[in-house]
């Protein structure tokens, strides 16, 4: 049976999404940079574990109650933040094996096999209007696709073990959303946050050598704490807006995080730095932004109201 959600709190749900989309938009930029310092398996470990400890303490002082999850977590909720783990560890080596753009590219098949989960298992139901912004923003997509598939044909090794490493990542996203999604409607949305960034710290913590900290530069660690805040905000956003929007709805507007990193990409790029490479971005590029911003326009915006006649 599908969820009935309150179509006067769908506008948090949306607010919440755009967050997240907004803040995973500057994420693989952050993320590459600090690869170029730290191995991936320190940067998903520190992110997981700046985002539990700040909801550990903020519990601890605030509502004590939400604490009790963590003696026996549903089983659900242990294979979504294994799920999550896979993801965070996926995208990692994709970013350091290609590029940001690359990756905000290929990690959009979690979304779209998300809003797929949504219609056939959660039995959303999308009128005609938005389902002609799905097709809008699903075209958008593959212009956006089309030069990243171009250079994976021909392509070295390292850059397919890339793709490879983001598409597991699409995947295991997929897996995790569908299941938060599930358990949101029964437990505090931060306190399934709990499980969901704590597990996959304790899982990890025998992969990191603790002695590489003391060999972090200023402006590494406040990278690395940046992308801790990112995890915060950006899946305690994502979290909330389950709450509130249908899963289709919530898979269009994190699309437009590509659109982030390809504008702030052309303005670093157009700086000529050196900590980071530039990206290329065609005028299909250009297309496919504009079509997924319309897309998802088409599927957020509420229906009008019927009004009766005078």
């Amino acid at each position: 049976m599908a969820t009935q959600f309150d179509p006067n709190k769908r506008i948090y749900g949306i607010l919440y999404a755009s967050i997240t989309a907004i803040f995973w938009g500057f994420l693989a930029i952050f993320i590459k940079v600090t690869l170029n310092e730290v191995a991936p398996i320190i940067v998903v470990w520190f992110r997981f574990s700046v985002a539990f400890l700040f909801l550990l303490f903020y519990f601890s002082a605030k509502d004590r109650q939400k604490l009790t999850i963590i003696k026996k977590p549903p089983v659900l909720l242990i294979l979504a933040a294994l799920s999550l783990t896979i993801n965070y560890i996926g995208f990692a080596n994709g970013i350091h094996l290609t590029s940001p753009g690359n990756a905000q590219i290929f990690i959009q098949l979690g979304p779209i096999t998300f809003a797929i989960v949504g219609l056939v298992i959660f039995k959303e139901r999308i009128s005609l209007r938005q389902f002609l912004g799905f097709l809008t923003a699903g075209a958008g997509l593959i212009f956006l696709y089309r030069d990243q598939l171009k250079n994976l044909l021909g392509s070295e090794d390292v850059y397919i073990s890339g793709v490879l490493w983001l598409i597991l990542a699409a995947l295991t996203w997929t897996g995790y959303a569908s299941l938060q999604k599930k358990l949101v409607q029964k437990f505090h949305a931060q306190q399934l946050n709990l499980i969901i960034f704590g597990l996959p710290m304790v899982v990890l913590l025998p992969f990191i050598d603790f002695t590489i900290f003391a060999q972090f530069s200023p402006g590494l660690w406040v990278l690395l704490v940046f992308l801790g805040i990112n995890t915060i905000v950006a899946y305690g956003c994502l979290a909330e807006a389950f709450k509130y929007l249908e899963a289709n709805k919530i898979s269009v507007i994190i699309t437009l995080n590509p659109i982030i990193t390809f504008t702030v990409m052309a303005i670093l790029g157009s700086m000529n730095l050196d900590w980071i490479d530039a990206e290329v971005i065609t005028i299909y590029g250009v297309i496919g932004g504009i079509f997924v911003l319309f897309g998802a326009i088409m599927v957020v915006i509420p229906k009008k109201k019927n009004r009766l006649n005078p």
